[in-house]
């Protein structure tokens, strides 16, 4: 199994090709949210976290032996608080991209068509759409352009974190880590 997951790299980097093709491809965004906690409730374990996840693939092939410290990081980032307040990032940027998607589907607002990092700063260019795959309504365009920029930004503090301290450090902070192990200490009790 750990030569097929070795190559799970190659799905982050194709996520973030196809948004390039069509950005309508982000809402494959929602499996990398969603699977983790299928599988979480079937297995009783973190197998996710621990074999399938794209982007802890594209950490350790980037930075394994790399790094620029090789050190785990220091206690206030990988023991400390920055994974509640990365929890509580993710989920202020859920609700955002939900209410905004919303506000877009009932006319009270425009879609944003352009991608941004930490949901604040715009990335001063367009991404080619170099697929038309059909009209899409605004809400859904609005929707993808937010799983997109939520999946970048996350994924450029994980690449961030691995250049600077041990590949998988982002793991560490990681939302989806963190609700798991809420969820799997909440079930041994």
């Amino acid at each position: 199994m750990k030569k097929q997951t070795s190559y799970l790299f190659i799905i982050t980097i194709i996520f973030f090709t196809l948004g390039f093709f069509n950005i309508i491809f982000a809402w494959l965004g929602f499996l990398c949210i969603l699977l983790p906690f299928v599988l979480l409730a079937k297995d009783k374990k973190k197998t996710w976290c621990q074999s399938y996840c794209p982007r802890a693939s594209l950490y350790t092939i980037l930075f394994k032996g790399r790094s620029l410290t090789g050190t785990a990081g220091p206690n206030w980032l990988i023991k400390g608080r920055v994974k509640w307040v990365m929890l509580g990032y993710f989920s202020l940027n859920l609700f955002v991209i939900f209410m905004s998607s919303f506000m877009v589907f009932m006319g009270k607002r425009l879609p944003l068509e352009k991608i941004r990092f930490l949901m604040v700063f715009q990335f001063p260019w367009d991404i080619p759409q170099l697929l038309n795959i059909g009209l899409f309504p605004d809400w859904a365009v609005h929707l993808s352009f937010r799983v997109y920029s939520m999946m970048l930004t996350t994924t450029i503090l994980g690449l961030l974190l691995g250049l600077f301290f041990m590949p998988r450090t982002w793991c560490t902070v990681c939302p989806i880590n963190t609700v798991s192990n809420i969820v799997l200490k909440s079930q041994s009790k």
